[in-house]
């Protein structure tokens, strides 16, 4: 096969044919890099006590300080600069759902690969443990770990991967049935490999451009569950507070006119679930056998 016929290759074209593809794919990559930045590039640190003056509290967008710093976004209730609370909450809320979604793809791989192989007892006892947790309300199932764990990032982590295990051991199962019916499973089983090495090396690889989907989703509804939680006072903790935490601290007063507190973080959390759901889309599409209109 030639260089630029690769699957790779053929893959990497047909995703950077789409327009949305692209915006998403350099949006996603724009928010990856200021929150890995944040601590070098945000005007500053939002929960410093010695960088943050309370007398700053509620200022409006492009206000400046009585040092002469300007709030391009404003102040918060606590007088933290906003737009370096964002720069961190956006931090925060990557490494909680980018955790959570893969511990919970590494679970949910084994656990899929493992029953959909061998089959038997332990395909049906897993596949019923899933169906009965995919039965529940994602949210609820969260809730009320977090509600028994309290709060924390690992425990809000932890959480997450109680809810998303499902998933990936389903999806993971599905395509691997799928693949085990077809003839490539059959001629390998014949040559009497063993089963480790039928499944890394010949079922894993088949299995996982349905799987770069589910990833995608999953990591922004982890993403979305985690502010939910933030929101309501039971996910991360005020010492690391996420985009979610950020919207709901400026909740108490849209009413008196001071939006900016909740609005700016909750664009921010828009365009990181937007963006990921853009690349997800896309990769639906280029991997999906069947023709896409």
């Amino acid at each position: 096969m030639a260089r630029d016929e690769t699957p790779f290759r053929r893959i990497r074209a047909a995703f950077f044919v789409s327009p949305t593809a692209i915006v998403g794919i350099v949006l996603l990559s724009l928010i990856l890099v200021v929150a890995l930045a944040a601590p070098w590039i945000s005007p500053q640190n939002p929960f410093d006590p010695v960088q943050v003056n309370a007398q700053d509290g509620r200022l409006p967008p492009g206000a400046m300080s009585r040092g002469g710093t300007t709030f391009w976004l404003g102040t918060d209730v606590q007088g933290r600069d906003v737009l370096s609370a964002i720069l961190y909450g956006v931090r925060t809320s990557l490494a909680v759902g980018v955790s959570s979604t893969l511990i919970a793809l590494a679970i949910g791989a084994a656990l899929g690969l493992g029953a959909a192989f061998f089959g038997g007892r332990a395909d049906a006892l897993i596949t019923c443990i899933a169906d009965i947790e995919l039965s529940f309300p994602a949210f609820l199932i969260a809730l009320v770990m977090l509600a028994v764990l309290g709060q924390g990032m690992g425990k809000t982590i932890a959480a997450l991967v109680a809810v998303q295990w499902a998933y990936f051991a389903r999806g993971f199962g599905r395509a691997m049935r799928t693949q085990m019916h077809k003839e490539y499973i059959e001629a390998v089983r014949c040559l009497a490999l063993t089963p480790s090495r039928i499944v890394l090396h010949h079922l894993l690889p088949n299995c996982l451009p349905a799987i770069f989907v589910i990833t995608a989703v999953q990591m922004a509804a982890a993403i979305t569950l985690e502010a939910t939680l933030s929101f309501l006072g039971l996910g991360v903790p005020l010492t690391e507070p996420s985009l979610g935490l950020l919207i709901a601290d400026g909740y108490p007063y849209l009413q008196a006119g001071k939006y900016w507190i909740s609005f700016f973080p909750g664009v921010a959390l828009v365009l990181t679930i937007v963006s990921i759901n853009l690349v997800a889309n896309r990769l639906r599409e280029v991997l999906d056998p069947l023709p896409q209109r």
